[in-house]
């Protein structure tokens, strides 16, 4: 779980966004691109996913510099129907193909009631969240999720790894509420991805049924988020024989909700459902509240904008190594 760190530094929203994006332009983006993945990384910061917020800058401009990932791609529209968009991210991370990816599913589906958009050829996209709320945020349901290519091979590993712990691709629901917290999972699809370890290997045999739902999950996140892209067609092994990082693929659906029962009445039995939850369930242990996923990332991101993000050492680290490559002066001096 991303839990807030106990010791910690405050940092201002505005000079992490600029520091971020001045290490991407060294990197060798162009500056739109460059702010645009700053934007979504911070955005990760100040909701507290810290597994995915402003630490990934170094490795991913290192990818970059490296030639691992396109740092001026030509992302384009490859095929499209009514309902569908298929992009090439020629290469890129992933978060500029899938956010354009995101705002083709959205107006596909505020035209036809569902859009998809669809994008291949890319990097690591990040946290799924980021496109499934693009679509919450303009009236939609989203679900997003992500796919690697070559994903469920073990390559003759002695002893073969266990099924139970393979793979653990990024998925999300975006549901949209009225006046209760929007209700936003945002997750990794193996429910035991963090439990991989000896203390914990008779996990499968006690309590095998969890682990069969969790490796179902697994297998249609990377399919849908993956196979579904075509990112397994000719096109797929020549972009990774270039570009060693972009093995994946994304996919983002938008269910536009006026088009089914109307925004007004599925935001209601949201708003209730949310509350009943909350008002007339014991929280787990050691919680002091019963709230569904997404609540307390915006209750954070509230209070981090207010205060300050709070960047733990992990955070600072990564800042540090980042500042130490591209001479960007550090965001908390």
């Amino acid at each position: 779980m991303n839990r807030p760190p106990e010791k910690f530094i405050l940092v201002r929203e505005e000079r992490l966004l600029a520091f971020v994006q001045a290490c991407f332009e060294r990197a060798g983006l162009e500056a739109e691109h460059a702010a645009l993945i700053s934007r979504l990384l911070v955005n990760a910061d100040l909701r507290g996913v810290r597994s995915h917020g402003s630490r990934n800058t170094t490795h991913y401009c290192q990818a970059f510099v490296q030639g691992q990932l396109n740092a001026r791609p030509q992302v384009r529209l490859v095929h499209e129907n009514p309902t569908t968009t298929v992009i090439d991210g020629d290469g890129t991370l992933g978060y500029l193909p899938m956010v354009r990816a995101a705002e083709e599913a959205v107006t596909r589906a505020k035209k036809f009631g569902l859009g998809m958009g669809l994008a291949r050829g890319i990097g690591h996209y990040g946290s799924a969240g980021h496109y499934a709320r693009i679509c919450m945020e303009q009236g939609c349901i989203g679900f997003s999720a992500q796919g690697v290519r070559g994903e469920g091979n073990a390559q003759g590993r002695d002893p073969k790894s266990s099924i139970a712990f393979s793979g653990n691709p990024p998925l999300c629901f975006a549901i949209p509420a009225g006046a209760e917290p929007a209700m936003v999972l945002d997750t990794g699809a193996n429910m035991f991805g963090a439990y991989h370890s000896p203390e914990f290997a008779d996990l499968p045999e006690r309590i095998p049924a969890v682990f069969f739902k969790s490796i179902g999950f697994v297998a249609v996140s990377m399919l849908v988020g993956g196979a579904l892209t075509g990112y397994t067609l000719p096109r797929g092994d020549e972009v990774e024989a270039r570009w060693k990082a972009a093995r994946m693929g994304g996919m983002v659906l938008a269910i536009d909700l006026e088009s089914a029962v109307g925004a007004e009445v599925f935001r209601a039995e949201v708003d209730r459902y949310v509350r009943d939850m909350r008002e007339t369930h014991a929280p787990l242990a050691g919680m002091d509240r019963a709230l569904l996923p997404g609540a307390i990332e915006e209750e954070r991101l509230e209070k981090y904008r207010r205060e300050g993000i709070h960047f733990g050492e992990p955070e600072q680290e990564a800042v540090r190594a980042a500042h130490q490559q591209f001479g960007v002066p550090l965001p908390w001096e």
